[in-house]
């Protein structure tokens, strides 16, 4: 019985569903929104989260417990330096989730998960 388990498996092993939720929320803080399938996007939501709340704290170590996580140094310090102050005043819930629809191929779901007041660039 799975009690009190959380989060989703996602039809991975381990090793390769973190590496995977460190792709995701790297592509995320990288772009401030991206598109995938709604269960990743609800579990990319945990992880994102921390790493904002880890960027509003600021300190050395904080940079080094994201960049476990995130592994692009460039990708850390757009978040301490520019995604994080722009949270400061906000208690949490940094990211949503938006139900697209379904993709052609297969019928899964899709959704665009962005950060809550992302500034989107134009490419």
């Amino acid at each position: 019985m799975r009690h009190l388990k959380q989060g989703r498996k996602l039809g991975r092993t381990t090793a390769h569903r973190k590496a995977l939720l460190r792709n995701l929320a790297t592509a995320l803080l990288q772009h401030e929104r991206i598109i995938t399938t709604e269960p990743k996007a609800k579990e990319l939501r945990r992880v994102a989260d921390k790493l904002v709340t880890l960027g509003k704290r600021g300190s050395l170590h904080a940079r080094r417990q994201a960049l476990q996580t995130v592994q692009s140094n460039s990708v850390v310090r757009k978040l301490f330096n520019e995604i994080a102050p722009r949270f400061a005043e906000r208690q949490g819930g940094y990211t949503r989730v938006l139900r697209l629809g379904y993709r052609p191929g297969d019928a899964a779901a899709m959704a665009v998960i962005e950060l809550v007041d992302a500034q989107i660039e134009k490419t």
